[in-house]
C-alpha cells in the first residue's frame, strides 16, 4: 500500500504552501448530522497525523489523551491543539504540538500537505497536517496531556469496511458519528471524521 498511498497523498492533498487559502472545503462533527449548527466561531487549531513509514506497513500515529486535559479528555486523538500567536501557520501549530506532547521531533517528520478543514462540535476549526515519519525517534508523552501513544496500520484505517456509523444522544439531541475501533481503541468523534475525509479525500 505504501507506494500508491503516498503518491496518492503527494497527489491529492492540499499544498502547505498556500494552506491558508487550499481549504475550499470543511468538514464538521454535523456532516452526518443535518440539521445541527455548524461553528463559524470556533477557535483554530491544528493537528498532525503523524505516518510512520514503517517496513512491515505503514501506520498512523494517534494518543489517547489524559482525562485530565480540558480538551476531549480520554478521548483518541492526533496530536495537536490551539494556534498560539507566536505560530507562523498551521503547520506550525502542528509540528509543535506533537513535540510537546508526544516528544517526536521535527527532524523525524516531513510535512506533505492538508486535507479538509474540520469543525468540532466543541468549537475549534481544525487544519489537519499529514507528515510523513521515519522510524527511529523515540516518544517522550506529556502525562498532563496524554496518557498512551499507539500505531494504527493504514491498512485498516484506510478501509471503509471499518468506518462504523453509530447513534448516541448529547445534550438531548441524537447524533450519528464515525467509530474505528482498533484492538481495545475507540477511534470515534472528530479523529474518525478526520480519517474519513482523509479517505474521501484519496480514494472517495
Amino acid at each position: 500500500m505504501s507506494t500508491d498511498f503516498e503518491k496518492r497523498l503527494r497527489e491529492k492533498l492540499d499544498p502547505l504552501g498556500d494552506i491558508a487559502g487550499a481549504f475550499a472545503r470543511t468538514r464538521s462533527d454535523n456532516d452526518l448530522n443535518p440539521g445541527f449548527d455548524n461553528h463559524p466561531e470556533a477557535r483554530p487549531a491544528a493537528v498532525l497525523a503523524p505516518i510512520i513509514k514503517r517496513a512491515g506497513g505503514w501506520t498512523m500515529l494517534l494518543t489517547a489523551r489524559s482525562v485530565e486535559t480540558p480538551a476531549h479528555p480520554g478521548q483518541i486523538s492526533f496530536p495537536g491543539g490551539r494556534v498560539q500567536a507566536s505560530d507562523a501557520d498551521a503547520v506550525e501549530t502542528a509540528l509543535r504540538e506533537t513535540f510537546e506532547e508526544v516528544g517526536l521531533e521535527r527532524r523525524f517528520i516531513e510535512p506533505i500537505g492538508a486535507w479538509d478543514r474540520y469543525d468540532t462540535i466543541t468549537g475549534f476549526r481544525v487544519t489537519p497536517i499529514v507528515g510523513l515519519v521515519e522510524p527511529g525517534f523515540e516518544l517522550k508523552l506529556d502525562p498532563r496531556e496524554v496518557a498512551s501513544a499507539f500505531e494504527a496500520p493504514l491498512d485498516f484505517l484506510m478501509d471503509p469496511a471499518n468506518h462504523e456509523v453509530r447513534e448516541a444522544q448529547f445534550r438531548g439531541r441524537l447524533r450519528r458519528y464515525y467509530v474505528m475501533p482498533y484492538e481495545g481503541h475507540n477511534i470515534w468523534g472528530a479523529t474518525a471524521g478526520m480519517v474519513r475525509a482523509l479517505w474521501e479525500r484519496l480514494y472517495g
